[in-house]
């Protein structure tokens, strides 16, 4: 069933082919060096959508079996409409251990892949519903050498330390923080100012506190960026 699926999904793409923006699929934008019928984010999301209403009976054995297809397919559509379907179901993200984030992220390469699985998919509700494995597998995301996971480390938070004060998603953040605040790829950078950003929501004296203790160490985009929202209350 899942190669079905797959395949129906690739003429949908095929035909959309070269319906893109000067962006769509760019190496030096996306940092994906993968295949790319250069297809514009919008018509991916009608895509998915459409993909989505026609198939609502599949199993949940099913949309795992096909997410692992689109993840290991060639193109950079597949993998970025594969976060689109988790994106748009909550019952689809139900079935997802981190294990599989784990092994999907194998997959993936540069900022716009793997945002597009980590951007705002989980919830802080999902994440402290199974908090022991996200911590231990977020935990080791930002101590490996990889850095895609490393980058999810810290993107995969942003979205529950905005819902939620739970200090356990907070701690995780600031430590994430920690251990890579001294990398020096935009990969990072800018990811680690976005979780500052996101965690002014719930947690602001810690933020200033933060950054004031590790001003000398952070990026400076991140300290910048961060100090900016904490006074102008946006981006």
């Amino acid at each position: 069933m899942s190669d079905t699926l797959h395949k129906e999904l690739l003429l949908a793409l095929k035909k959309h082919a070269g319906h893109g923006t000067k962006h769509s699929g760019n190496v030096a934008y996306t940092g994906s060096s993968h295949f790319s019928y250069h297809i514009s984010n919008p018509i991916r999301r009608g895509i998915a959508r459409n993909f989505l209403a026609h198939h609502k009976n599949v199993s949940k054995k099913g949309v795992v079996a096909l997410l692992n297809r689109l993840y290991r397919g060639k193109s950079h559509e597949e993998k970025s409409i594969a976060g689109m379907f988790l994106g748009y179901s909550k019952e689809h993200r139900k079935q997802i251990q981190p294990r599989l984030l784990d092994e999907w992220l194998d997959h993936l390469e540069g900022w716009a892949e793997v945002d597009s699985l980590s951007q705002s998919n989980f919830g802080a509700d999902e994440m402290l519903s199974g908090w022991e494995a996200w911590k231990r597998t977020l935990t080791r995301f930002s101590k490996g050498k990889n850095i895609n996971k490393q980058r999810a480390s810290l993107v995969l938070l942003t979205k529950p330390v905005r819902e939620s004060r739970d200090r356990r998603l907070s701690t995780l953040a600031f430590k994430n923080i920690g251990r890579l605040q001294q990398e020096k790829d935009i990969m990072i950078t800018k990811a680690i100012s976005w979780l500052l950003r996101s965690l002014i929501e719930n947690h602001k004296r810690e933020v200033m506190n933060y950054i004031q203790e590790n001003n000398s160490l952070l990026p400076k985009i991140a300290v910048r960026e961060t100090k900016r929202k904490l006074i102008m209350g946006r981006k």
